[in-house]
């Protein structure tokens, strides 16, 4: 009788170095790290450039240029990947806590660049009776050569392209009142801290020509080697061996030209659901044209006990930005068939829309579900006395929800509903224009 023979194990060390590390790749990097503690031979294999560069490939390779972060290959690739898996939370939309008064924006969309992330302010453009919304960078972030984070903010908001900026170096330097060095610290994930650099080497007189003339030559350049060289020009006035007597003069420079006022410091909070889902269908970050045809932000949230609010947010034109503008403690839709009484309701109100609004859209005005709500009338109708007796101090209202996805609201004592569109989708903002009367776009 035969004895049976068992097949023989394959032991992970058995792979090639190639399956090996391509394993190791869909691992996270604690894993990772665990893994290389284990033996030398491991250490080595998950201390390999090949390894971080497919990781980093994996998460960020569809947003951004891996390459074009490394800087030729004299970033590590295990060292970049540290500093993007913190960045990653960057993207999206984040509103600004405190700081009355301040010019620094209240609303901030992070996105990838080819080699760089970018905070921009965004705001409703005033284009009477549209949707645009102004897209302006305002906080640029990246790596100088050695792989030391670099960001820098536009405190007046004016930079509308990297053209622009260069524009502006080109004739002013870096000692642009405008233009800020900064570091950008992160209390926690969704909390991170903008705080300008007082002590950052800022160019001066000395040298400018020189200095200038370096810009002129890159205005052409593709934008990747434009924010390359600009990074490392940031890096290089930041040597520890400059001379002392030039920096006396740098200061001496940064007063006359008004920097020495108070130091920025500005503290930024993360919408963590700004776009809806199937279960949460308004959630989100919204605009919509008022009854002045002026477009405001709005942030509908979901509670944890059966409710939302909506408030306005942003730069908005609107006079009770900030302020709660309706609410619900229990989500009970009123499914089709609706009642008589609520088809008048509905039928008995205009839409206000952009003046391009297309007719053409049959879905837009059919209504699926409707919701009750309620507010008060002081936000409806600001600048009306009402009795004090407190028995119209709120208004109730309904949001009508579309088959095309979107939505309106509107109050029983008054006769308009405000439809609301996305600002952004996918990661994208929507008819966003770099000035007020640019033709709007989907980037």
């Amino acid at each position: 009788m035969e004895e049976s023979s068992e097949p023989e194990s394959i032991q992970f060390e058995d792979f090639p170095e190639d399956v090996q590390l391509t394993i190791l790749s869909f691992l996270p990097s604690y894993t990772i790290a665990l893994f290389g503690c284990t033996s030398r031979r491991f250490f080595s294999l998950c201390a390999m450039p090949k390894l971080w560069h497919a990781m980093c490939e994996r998460r960020w390779g569809s947003h951004t240029s891996i390459r074009n972060w490394t800087r030729s290959g004299t970033i590590p690739f295990s060292s970049l990947y540290r500093t993007l898996d913190q960045w990653e939370s960057l993207i999206g939309f984040w509103r600004r806590i405190g700081s009355e008064g301040t010019e620094a924006p209240i609303l901030l969309f992070f996105e990838w660049g080819s080699s760089f992330i970018t905070g921009y302010k965004v705001s409703p453009a005033n284009n009477v009776g549209t949707y645009d919304v102004l897209k302006i960078p305002f906080l640029w972030m990246g790596l100088s050569r050695n792989g030391d984070p670099l960001g820098f903010v536009c405190t007046g908001c004016r930079f509308q392209s990297v053209n622009h900026l260069l524009n502006m170096l080109s004739s002013s330097g870096i000692s642009h009142p405008e233009l800020l060095p900064v570091t950008v610290s992160f209390a926690e994930e969704n909390y991170f801290i903008v705080k300008e650099c007082t002590d950052f080497d800022c160019s001066a007189n000395a040298g400018r020509e020189n200095e200038v003339g370096m810009f002129e030559d890159l205005s052409t350049s593709p934008p990747d080697r434009l924010m390359s060289e600009i990074y490392q020009y940031f890096a290089n006035r930041t040597s520890p061996g400059a001379d002392r007597a030039t920096r006396r003069q740098k200061k001496k420079e940064r007063v006359r030209l008004g920097r020495k006022k108070k130091t920025m410091v500005e503290h930024y909070m993360k919408i963590t659901n700004s776009y809806p889902t199937p279960s949460r269908p308004f959630q989100g970050l919204w605009k919509g044209i008022n009854k002045n045809m002026e477009l405001g932000f709005y942030l509908i949230i979901y509670n944890d006990n059966g409710g939302l609010g909506c408030r306005l947010v942003g730069d908005s034109l609107e006079s009770f930005s900030g302020f709660s503008i309706f609410w619900t403690s229990e989500i009970k839709f009123l499914e089709s068939p609706f009642s008589a009484e609520e088809e008048d309701v509905y039928n008995t109100r205009h839409h206000i829309r952009s003046i391009y609004f297309d007719s053409t859209a049959v879905d837009r005005d059919i209504v699926s579900r409707i919701l009750s709500i309620s507010s008060s009338v002081d936000l409806v109708f600001p600048g009306v006395d009402w009795p004090s007796d407190g028995r119209n101090a709120y208004t109730e209202g309904r949001i009508w929800e579309y088959k095309s996805g979107t939505f309106g609201f509107g109050f029983l004592k008054s006769d308009f509903i405000i439809d609301l569109k996305h600002i952004a989708l996918k990661g994208r903002l929507l008819d966003s224009v770099t000035n007020s009367i640019d033709a709007p776009s989907s980037s």
